[in-house]
């Protein structure tokens, strides 16, 4: 049988390199391990941590597709980070004009969470602790 450790990274592809690198490092606070400008691809990679975690990879791609429509395209449906408080995640958003939707109660585990976007419309989800 197949034995996963973990998720070891989440890719995304972004239209504007320079508006999603400040959403998720100054926005959202992840630390940058990494960036790389890959001439042959004109492409962008920057590897992100979440609390010491290398998680996230953000590309740049000249031109790429629009993502499918919302809320329930096939493929990756969001991208969840926990959180330990949402309405502080929520207040901290908000300072840099970010929108997130009314904070809803999961039914099954009571717990808080709430959704934004990213600059490209990603859905990002936060999930209290």
């Amino acid at each position: 049988m197949l034995k996963l450790n973990r998720v070891h990274h989440i890719a995304i592809i972004c239209t504007d390199y320079e508006r999603s690198k400040k959403f998720y490092i100054d926005v959202l606070g992840l630390t940058i391990v990494r960036e790389v400008y890959r001439e042959e691809r004109q492409s962008y990679k920057l590897d992100l941590e979440v609390s010491g975690l290398y998680q996230i990879e953000l590309f740049s791609f000249p031109n790429p597709p629009a993502r499918p429509s919302r809320p329930e395209a096939a493929g990756l449906r969001h991208l969840a980070f926990e959180v330990d408080d949402v309405e502080t995640a929520i207040a901290h958003v908000n300072r840099f004009g970010v929108a997130a939707e009314p904070i809803r109660i999961d039914e099954f585990t009571g717990k808080c969470f709430t959704f934004l976007a990213d600059p490209d419309g990603l859905p990002i989800e936060f999930y209290e602790k």
